[in-house]
């Protein structure tokens, strides 16, 4: 554990964060009578003399098609070559079985250099397979809500960073996307992560409950268009989000961890009819993912682990194509200062 009061006190908060999330999908999922229990698994980032983390997951194919709510500390006030004093974060995707519960996508991080400054990362879109604007417009409401003075920004710039210009759409439909944040009120900064964290996490879960008990029967075209769905968020995930990228050029003792956001099942054919939607210079990398995929698309570890290893291998050989990948208005630093 970092010896810095901040970082302990971000460790406090994400790990309060990732406990009220996990009991809350644990109890949405024991009133549609599945009750899935979420199981834990830890790692250490060079056993442990640097920090690790843990993760609580889900797959049971009848509630959760992949839910993954992560925690984790990366620390190097050991190292005096590093400018990164520590990175505090708790990272979660919740994808659900049923097509009309929308997906959700949660990352809130506190970042501090050995230079005494430090900022926050407060992120979270809704990701729907089959769109009711009711939900959307939940998610929007409450994200104003909770950050009624940042949400114009993070809006906008969640927008931008959520863009795929070779689909012409965004991934989700509500986005929130604060980066490098700081103001000169350090207690101020560090409210607004917990509340949003609160806001968005308890109004998810509102509106999961909702969507199951309200639509509990589906067919085959909502399972298609579930099936597309999922197969964009792969897409996006692997070949524009610049933390998954900058997660896997950082180290890879946690590669199940980084790729706990990608859903179980995709259509292979349909991602490889987009490789020549791209770039040049990426379509080598929408190659290779899709020879890490087996033909049936199912995304299981193995085959996470090859996803992981393809995305680094191309990033490493083709350094000048991190200029492709997402951003809002700030691109921080995250691989430059691990290093």
């Amino acid at each position: 554990m970092s010896i810095s009061p901040r970082a302990i006190d971000a460790l406090k908060l994400v790990s309060d964060l990732q406990s009220r999330f996990v009991k809350g999908l644990e109890a949405v999922s024991c009133g549609n009578e599945v009750a899935v229990d979420f199981a834990l698994t830890q790692w250490l980032r060079d056993g442990g003399t640097h920090g690790g983390g843990n993760r609580y997951t889900a797959s049971d194919g009848v509630f959760f098609d992949r839910a993954s709510v992560n925690v984790s500390q990366i620390h190097y006030e050991d190292l005096a070559e590093k400018k990164l004093a520590s990175a505090t974060a708790i990272s979660t995707i919740i994808h659900p079985s049923n097509p009309h519960c929308p997906s959700v996508h949660i990352h809130i991080s506190w970042t501090e250099m050995k230079e005494g400054a430090g900022y926050w990362r407060i992120m979270a879109d809704l990701n729907p397979s089959v769109v009711h604007e009711a939900y959307r417009d939940e998610f929007i409401e409450l994200m104003q809500q909770a950050a009624p003075l940042q949400y114009e920004e993070a809006s906008a710039q969640g927008d931008r960073y959520f863009f795929i210009p070779a689909l012409d759409r965004h991934r989700g439909v509500a986005h929130f996307y604060l980066e490098s944040y700081r103001r000169d009120d350090a207690l101020a900064d560090r409210a607004l992560a917990e509340v949003f964290g609160k806001a968005v996490i308890d109004g998810y879960l509102e509106i999961i409950r909702k969507a199951s008990q309200g639509y509990p029967d589906f067919d085959e075209a909502d399972r298609s268009e579930q099936l597309a769905y999922h197969t964009l968020y792969l897409f996006q995930v692997l070949t524009l989000d610049r933390g998954t990228t900058s997660g896997l050029l950082v180290h890879d003792q946690n590669d199940l961890g980084i790729m706990g956001s990608l859903p179980a099942h995709v259509d292979r054919d349909l991602l490889a009819s987009w490789k020549e939607r791209v770039v040049p210079l990426q379509q080598g990398l929408v190659q290779v993912l899709l020879d890490a995929l087996p033909e049936d698309g199912v995304v299981t570890d193995e085959v996470k682990l090859e996803l992981a290893k393809a995305v680094r291998e191309h990033y490493r050989k083709n350094p000048d194509a991190l200029s492709f990948q997402a951003s809002g208005n700030v691109v921080p630093p995250t691989v430059e200062n691990h290093r």
